[in-house]
């Protein structure tokens, strides 16, 4: 133990000789070490960071299980809460998180799809706005149904057919159903592009089938998504805010306050 110790601080003395030549022989302690020292500090405090995320994150999960979320689908019916009566005002609508999708066409954008700032009017389009949208131009509004796993797939789809069957005539009016992919076998690159390939695709230029692969955690929590065994439902703005949001299957009444939420957007922009 001694010999060890006696090896490390000749090296560290060596170190900062080499240091002092190189840069002079100024005072201030060995260059070369400080930096070491800095990214071995920065290192292990960014790891605890992690790791202490990773923790909640572990403790969040395997509270809630899985037979949990089951009962809590066959007791509501899907419904986890209750959909919006009314559209949500501007001043209380918060925005839906930046989400990268990929179409089984080799298509990928990111939602929401938000209109550019008048001045940026005439300038590049950004991550916000896609061909995919429609030629560039970013949708009046969008519904987006997003699916955790295959059974709440359907429940999208009582939600995006009947709202293009009120919207349709409108080109921008567009809906989006979602399917995370979060195996990390169908996420690596390979094996995704053969799996897009073989995914069903959409012949309506209104309604995209979309994917999202690998970790969407953060994503969830952001939104504040549990149980991944139901459907979510979000109506974006222009501006990429939720006006409206619903959950599970539909029911004409929920419909009906979806319709009317898209025409008060239609009507304000």
């Amino acid at each position: 133990m001694l010999r060890a110790r006696g090896a490390a601080a000749a090296l560290l003395r060596l170190v900062g000789a080499g240091a002092s030549a190189q840069s002079g022989g100024g005072g201030g302690g060995p260059p070369l070490a400080r930096a070491a020292f800095t990214r071995g500090f920065l290192g292990k405090k960014v790891n605890k960071e992690a790791i202490e995320k990773e923790k909640a994150r572990l403790k969040e999960e395997i509270g809630r299980g899985y037979f949990e979320d089951i009962a809590e689908i066959r007791k509501n019916n899907g419904k986890i809460a209750a959909a919006s009566k009314v559209i949500i005002p501007e001043v209380d609508a918060v925005k839906f998180p930046d989400l990268a999708v990929e179409s089984p066409d080799g298509g990928a954008l990111h939602l929401p799809l938000v209109a550019p700032a008048p001045q940026d009017v005439g300038s590049e389009a950004g991550d916000g706005v896609t061909p995919e949208a429609g030629d560039g131009v970013t949708p009046d509004a969008s519904l987006v149904c997003l699916s955790f796993r295959a059974s709440s797939q359907k429940m999208a789809e009582s939600w995006s057919s009947p709202f293009l069957d009120a919207f349709g005539a409108d080109k921008n009016i567009h809906a989006y159903e979602v399917s995370f992919i979060d195996s990390w076998l169908l996420s690596s690159s390979p094996v995704r592009r053969t799996f897009l390939k073989v995914m069903r695709k959409s012949n309506n230029p209104q309604k995209h089938v979309v994917y999202a692969f690998g970790d969407h955690y953060d994503f969830r929590k952001k939104l504040q998504i549990v149980n991944l065994l139901t459907g979510y439902i979000y109506l974006i703005d222009r501006q990429g805010r939720i006006r409206w949001q619903g959950f599970g299957s539909a029911t004409q009444e929920e419909l009906s306050s979806l319709t009317a939420s898209t025409s008060i957007l239609l009507d304000d922009k």
